[in-house]
């Protein structure tokens, strides 16, 4: 079973930066695509960033395109997220998710992804 735990989340000022680790444990995270995605309450989950099993293929969403850059350092087992010139809107839990799956039609839905972090709760503010 594949595990996933996400750190790095916190308070940050209007214009900031912020970089998202997502640790994956109990199986090889080379053999996984990887995402992220946010959520408020209230509101649906939103694809962030995703890349392909090896991180040499990346799409992002549109919310916060040009601002963010995924990677993923299978070495590691770890996804990371860089987050910058952050904005009161990106304020929401992040969270990684793993997919055997990957391309550009598979990485951006949520219901691609079969494993989840924790999330890990991001606040911009003044």
């Amino acid at each position: 079973q594949l595990r996933l735990q996400e750190s790095g989340g916190g308070s940050a000022q209007i214009g900031g930066s912020l970089k998202l680790s997502c640790v994956a444990s109990g199986r090889s995270f080379k053999n996984y695509s990887a995402g992220w995605f946010r959520q408020v309450p209230g509101k649906e989950r939103e694809f962030v960033a995703g890349t392909s099993w090896g991180g040499v293929s990346k799409y992002y969403g549109d919310s916060m395109q040009g601002r963010v850059i995924i990677s993923k350092d299978n070495d590691k087992n770890t996804a990371y997220l860089e987050m910058n010139h952050l904005r009161p809107e990106d304020t929401a839990v992040y969270f990684c998710a793993a997919s055997i799956n990957s391309g550009p039609a598979v990485l951006p839905r949520a219901t691609s992804y079969g494993y989840w972090g924790q999330g890990t709760q991001v606040t911009v503010s003044l």
